[in-house]
């Protein structure tokens, strides 16, 4: 009996012991999952693939935004205008007589190949009517050789888009492909062929302010990835890097991409918000 007592009394405490721990587990649960904040995003696709519904122009040069389907290559940049009763397929490449090909429409700047003559020929920005703050923008550009564009955030902080291809590491500046303009130079040249699509990953937090307008804490680019590559992260720029929509900076503002400086093309644009 007397070792029955001592078997009973153990278990009993390891019962209580057990209690215990499995009460405090589940506080610390009930504590780490109260703390987790479950964010909604939201995927914004700004390009119809159709025509240019929800989008603005910026500037008195000319209009030459055209959707349609892209035929190009380093030295060639062709858009052919949508057939009626078109239906949108997904954007994939192939290959064909070195041609870059698109199954699906694009929105092009499809000024003159070359633009860069004595005297240029150059068309206006386009920027969307919605605007946003904080946002991940993802999209696919295509520029022909020497030509030049940008991506900018709230229309006013751009990342560059340029041929930049072969540059060495060591030479890049803050007007090359990967950089902020006026800004940052890229960490390293990651710029595709011209004439072949390549991709833009961009997180950027926007510039705050309080409630009676001053602004409280600067733009920041996250990170940039450029072909995969990153190129840019946590980067803050005071304000504006110049030939934006305002000039001004705000809360929110939108996509705009730079069509002044000669051919380029854009597909699978999507902006990712938080809400």
């Amino acid at each position: 009996m007397l070792h029955w007592g001592v078997s009973y009394d153990l278990t009993l405490f390891s019962r209580n012991n057990l209690m215990k721990h499995n009460l405090l587990l589940l506080t610390l649960m009930i504590f780490v999952l109260g703390s987790v904040q479950v964010t909604a995003q939201t995927v914004k696709k700004p390009f119809n693939g159709t025509d240019l519904a929800g989008w603005k122009f910026n500037g008195n040069q000319e209009n030459v935004w055209k959707t349609g389907f892209l035929q190009a290559d380093a030295t060639t940049f062709t858009v052919r205008p949508i057939p009626e009763n078109f239906q949108p397929r997904p954007a994939t490449q192939g290959q064909g007589q070195g041609f870059a090909r698109t199954f699906a429409p694009v929105l092009a700047n499809a000024v003159d190949i070359d633009w860069n003559r004595a005297t240029p020929r150059k068309g206006v920005d386009i920027y969307t009517e919605e605007k946003f703050g904080d946002c991940t923008v993802k999209l696919e550009f295509l520029i022909t050789k020497g030509s030049n564009s940008g991506v900018y955030l709230m229309g006013e902080y751009e990342v560059q888009v340029a041929d930049s291809f072969a540059k060495p590491n060591d030479k890049l500046g803050q007007g090359d492909m990967g950089a902020i303009y006026s800004a940052t130079a890229p960490k390293l040249n990651a710029c595709g062929v011209p004439g072949t699509w390549q991709s833009y990953e961009i997180d950027f937090v926007a510039p705050k302010f309080d409630a009676s307008g001053n602004k409280t804490a600067n733009a920041v680019f996250k990170k940039i990835t450029l072909n995969g590559v990153v190129v840019q992260e946590n980067v803050e720029v005071k304000g504006p890097t110049g030939g934006g929509v305002t000039m001004k900076e705000a809360p929110t503002g939108p996509l705009m991409l730079q069509g002044n400086h000669g051919p380029v093309a854009f597909r699978n644009i999507e902006i990712i918000v938080n809400e």
